[in-house]
């Protein structure tokens, strides 16, 4: 079944299953936090109740900022305090993940003249150093989004969208998907076939993890529906390799750029309309209308509530049901 809350702008959800409303809760609301320039890498650190994101690219020679949003209140809807750049510029940054240690883990996309990196920052200092900058001897691409598993190995993707987009020179490696391990300086492929690897996330006991493929979405503001936007699923048996590729679920319209999961295995992705929520089987459950989206995060005390970005504002959204935590 499909309904609609609404109407036109009105409309704040829309729901496929009657499951999707165990999501939404009674009352569901989608508030406007605040209008900012706000695209990527969102990250909700609890200890300072703030949120961490990257900037729209500027035009011409391109670079983004890190920004971070202070929240006030105790409890849903938040309300915006103060507005912080954290790092200006920052080699292209832009997926982002709260590491094992409470460090930021970042994904600098490199330029011309600075090389692509995983990064990790000192939230107090503010201070950064290299995670890893290279597999077997060749640089990355444009690391896009990275994920930090329990025994604090860092996985990550490495579309070419640099090159694409004409702020770095040509690949030296594939789009691939990569493990890091920093406790033995090892950085392995764990998967590849992808055109656009993006976003990244493990299921709640980490059995499995989601990669989606923004293949679709060449050059900025581009479309080729015969090019993938689709969420492959693996099975990860022993914590190291990757097994059992399979389609989880096309995502449209548009293509599915970040990606997060909730306690109960439910998965997240954000299309063109909004943020989608898929079964655990794959089937689209609902969506939570959010026009112009880029990414979005779990957060909040209880990590209930999905802060979304839409580029020029993030909205709040409070879920019935938690997301699962990263760090």
């Amino acid at each position: 079944m499909d309904d609609t809350s609404g109407s036109g702008d009105r409309a704040l959800f829309t729901v496929h299953r009657d499951d999707f409303r165990n999501v939404l809760g009674s009352g569901f609301e989608r508030l406007q936090l605040i209008e900012t320039n706000a695209h990527e890498g969102p990250v909700y650190v609890a200890g300072e109740h703030a949120l961490y994101f990257t900037t729209v690219p500027e035009p011409g020679p391109k670079n983004v900022a890190i920004k971070r949003l202070q929240l006030t209140g105790d409890a849903f809807p938040f309300a915006a305090g103060t507005l912080d750049v954290v790092q200006y510029p920052s080699n292209m940054a832009n997926g982002m993940t709260l590491g094992r240690d409470g460090r930021l883990l970042i994904c600098e996309q490199g330029t011309r003249d600075m090389p692509a990196r995983i990064s990790a920052m000192d939230l107090a200092t503010r201070m950064v150093e290299t995670v890893v900058d290279s597999w077997r001897g060749l640089a990355f691409n444009s690391p896009n989004d990275v994920v930090v598993r329990s025994d604090r190995t860092v996985w990550f993707t490495d579309p070419d969208y640099g090159a694409i987009q004409d702020f770095k020179g040509p690949p030296e490696a594939g789009a691939y998907v990569y493990r890091h391990d920093p406790a033995s300086g090892e950085t392995s492929v764990v998967a590849d076939g992808f055109n656009k690897p993006n976003g990244l996330a493990f299921s709640p006991d980490e059995s499995v993890l989601y990669v989606t493929d923004t293949g679709a979405n060449q050059a900025p503001g581009t479309y080729f529906v015969g090019l993938p936007h689709h969420v492959r699923a693996f099975d990860l048996p022993d914590g190291r390799h990757l097994r059992n590729d399979r389609l989880f679920t096309t995502v449209s319209p548009g293509v599915p750029d970040g990606i997060k999961l909730d306690v109960e295995g439910r998965v997240y992705t954000s299309s063109a309309t909004g943020v989608q929520a898929f079964s655990p089987d794959g089937d689209l459950i609902g969506e939570i209308a959010a026009p112009g989206v880029a990414n979005f995060t779990f957060g909040g005390p209880d990590n209930d509530v999905l802060f979304i970005l839409g580029d020029t504002r993030i909205w709040q959204a409070r879920l019935a049901v938690p997301g699962v935590r990263t760090a």
